[in-house]
């Protein structure tokens, strides 16, 4: 008989075994017959059954394969010889055993000389497994395991042995009796009793991958995160820090509701090396959807000193901003209304001089004019400035201004030659508070008028390779009327192909770019299939007389600024070269940025220089000149290699160093660091770094990061 033929009459068997067993007492429409495929099957009397040769059972989801299966009626069980396999419903549970006695329905038995393997990763081998109501496993003179372990290498990397072990599937964890944790068959440590989450278990209470941290000013500290579940949608993460020397515990909290979500990290130390004990910081950042599309978007960042965040590795941003702010963004319209705290954690700065205390609010909305036709853009603006400090002048001034804005702008194409036409209006009014240099009330009106032109010239070759050249020039004419007002937001300009076309670079509202210019550009584009891209693009910007308007440092200043320079090379994603440079005639550099990014199938590599010249009206009494490097590089066998570096070419000394040594496999997640930072200030010390960190696998879900898997050979 042909194995389909068996095929046939096997599930005709199959459902008359169940519906004639003892558990066929129950309701028909609600058993599941089973499915039973073999190369021979042979009946036994009138309820038992012998099947040989490639046998194959279906039950209710699950699938067992085996050499030889005897069924008896009588006990409704089934005698299995092996090697056999069991997957059960889930398909994350698989059972490999010699032999096994198991339930007709697949969800109790005995296996001898068995293993069991979970999603793929974690694999307990035992004398003997028990396993009952399809949800509890027993397994007997355990060790588990989920490195490769091949013929010739028996050893894994790790492993846990175990009097027993009980897996429960419901519950998704797993229970050892008297373990042992073995590294390359040493033995590290015993416990009697332990419980750890099984592979498929995405959250769950228990301890995370601990980290060891070594630093000069904080002491060698064991970091062991303990992660606490909240419910269904909420969770906390305790990590303290175990050690001599200093104290800390660093707390985590995130939240997600039905229209948002919140997370809050911080911590909390005590040590000697400030008056400040204890020291601590909070970041938390939370966003809502609220009705008719708004968003609310909150953020709380504090910290009791400014060395804090830095002397103990944490994030330390140099101006930290709690805030409060609505929002709405649409097609055609944008709103916002914000409050805002800002703290600056520079050493050398007064915060009580700052205008660290802003209210903001704007609406923008774009309209088509139905008679002349093009885009208008109109803003209105409220912003109010305030200081702590009281004194009269800079250094205790606080604004409140209100300003708007209509732009008008249009673009018609004659023949190869694109004009565009925008026209502008600015006006604001600004009240001032403790600076008698200025009026109490100033108004301030703006306009502006300019012209465009562009003639973009393509040509594509035989090969492909399109080129792209545009020539641009634009004219610009802008006024400003009324009296002086306080300068809070437009001190720092940055030129470059972004803005040389622009009505006005100035950043904010309390200056305006005024007088007739001459806006001349070129840019060129060579896109290539091979996914090749080059692009040049330069310009100049020409006055009619200089206002005095911009800093030496900007590269804006004088009848003639700078020529700028942006060049740009990518290659399918993998390699991406950016260039921006601002120099006067005599090629002396204002400003230049370099960046690299090269990303290959086991590196990548992120570099970038910074030039600034010294401007004092950006506050930037010297020069900087900067260079930072990253970069990682795969070796073989799962091992990875990082690097960073930033040095300093002003002080000719690196200001961080760092190096970084990890392997991952199947089973195993661990990184080595050391770094260095060399800069130092009044609140914080040089200091050198050491962190390990050790993540087992198979254990909870999957890891983010490096994964490597191995196979046996030969």
């Amino acid at each position: 008989m042909t194995r389909r033929a068996i095929h046939i009459a096997a599930a005709v068997l199959a459902a008359f075994v169940c519906l004639t067993s003892p558990g066929a007492a129950q309701d028909s429409a609600s058993s599941v017959p089973a499915t039973l495929i073999a190369d021979n099957i042979r009946f036994d009397g009138s309820t038992s059954i012998t099947a040989r040769g490639a046998v194959e059972v279906f039950y209710n989801g699950s699938r067992l394969r085996a050499e030889s299966i005897s069924f008896d009626g009588a006990t409704d069980n089934l005698r299995v010889q092996g090697p056999l396999t069991l997957i059960d419903e889930t398909g994350n549970s698989v059972f490999v055993a010699e032999f096994a006695e198991l339930s007709a329905d697949l969800q109790n038995g005995v296996m001898q000389s068995a293993r069991l393997v979970l999603d793929r990763q974690l694999q307990i081998a035992a004398t003997e497994i028990t396993y009952s109501q399809g949800r509890y496993t027993q397994l007997y003179q355990a060790i588990a395991s989920s490195c490769e372990v091949c013929f010739g290498n028996p050893t894994p990397l790790w492993e846990i042995r175990a009097r027993r072990i009980i897996h429960d599937a419901e519950e998704q964890q797993l229970y050892f009796d008297n373990a042992q944790f073995r590294v390359l068959g040493v033995p590290v440590f015993f416990l009697p009793r332990m419980r750890l989450p099984d592979p498929t278990l995405e959250r769950a209470n228990g301890f995370l991958a601990p980290s060891l941290r070594a630093n000069d000013n904080t002491g060698t500290q064991l970091r062991v995160p303990y992660f606490i579940m909240l419910g269904d949608h909420g969770d906390i993460t305790v990590t303290p820090w175990i050690g001599l020397g200093t104290q800390t515990i660093e707390l985590r909290y995130r939240q997600a509701f039905r229209n948002g979500e919140l997370e809050a990290t911080g911590a909390v130390s005590w040590d000697d090396l400030t008056d400040n004990s204890p020291r601590a910081y909070l970041f938390a950042d939370a966003t809502f959807e609220i009705p008719r599309d708004f968003t609310l978007d909150l953020r709380i960042q504090a910290v009791s000193d400014r060395g804090y965040l830095t002397t103990y590795g944490f994030p330390d941003p140099d101006i930290l901003e709690s805030h409060g702010r609505i929002s709405r963004v649409m097609r055609d319209e944008y709103i916002e209304a914000s409050a805002t705290l800002y703290q600056s954690l520079r050493d050398g700065v007064d915060n009580d001089i700052l205008p660290t205390r802003v209210l903001h609010g704007e609406i923008i909305r774009r309209v088509t004019p139905p008679v002349i036709g093009g885009t208008l853009t109109a803003e209105l603006e409220a912003t109010g400035f305030y200081r702590f400090s009281s004194t009269d002048g800079d250094d205790g001034r606080d604004v409140f201004r209100v300003t708007g804005e209509l732009d008008w702008r249009r673009s018609e194409t004659f023949g190869g030659l694109l004009a565009t036409f925008e026209s502008a209006l600015h006006g604001g009014v600004y009240n001032t508070q403790q600076d008698s240099s200025f009026g109490q009330t100033v108004y301030r009106l703006t306009p502006y008028a300019a012209v465009e032109l562009r003639y973009p010239v393509q040509a594509v070759s035989a090969s492909g390779v399109s080129h792209v050249i545009e020539p641009i020039a634009q004219l610009v004419w802008s006024e400003t009327y009324g009296d002086p007002a306080p300068n809070e937001d437009s001190f720092i300009v940055e030129f470059d192909e972004a803005n040389l076309f622009a009505l006005d670079r100035l950043p904010g509202s309390d200056r305006r770019e005024t007088g007739a210019r001459a806006n001349i550009g070129l840019s060129y584009s060579r896109i290539a299939p091979s996914g090749l891209t080059v692009g040049v693009a330069g310009g100049v910007v020409l006055r009619s007389d200089d206002q005095g308007q911009f800093t030496d440092g900007s590269g804006l200043n004088g009848v003639q600024s700078d020529f700028l320079l942006a060049t740009h090379v990518s290659f399918n994603e993998r390699l991406s070269l950016v260039n921006r440079s601002l120099f006067d005639s005599h090629f002396s550099f204002t400003s230049s940025e370099l960046s690299l990014l090269w990303a290959g199938d086991r590196h990548n590599v992120a570099s970038t220089y910074t030039f600034l010249e010294a401007d004092l009206g950006e506050f930037r009494p010297d020069d900087l000149a900067e260079w930072a490097f990253d970069g990682s590089y795969g070796l073989a066998s799962g091992w990875e290699a990082g690097v960073n570096w930033r040095y300093d070419f002003i002080e000719n000394s690196p200001s961080r160093a760092g190096l970084s040594l990890g392997f991952a496999n199947e089973c195993v997640d661990m990184e080595f660091s050391v770094s260095r930072r060399y800069t130092a200030s009044t609140s914080v010390e040089p200091a050198t770094s050491f962190g390990l960190t050790v993540s087992l696998a198979g254990f909870g879900a999957g890891r983010e990061g490096r994964s490597t898997a191995r196979s046996c050979r030969g």
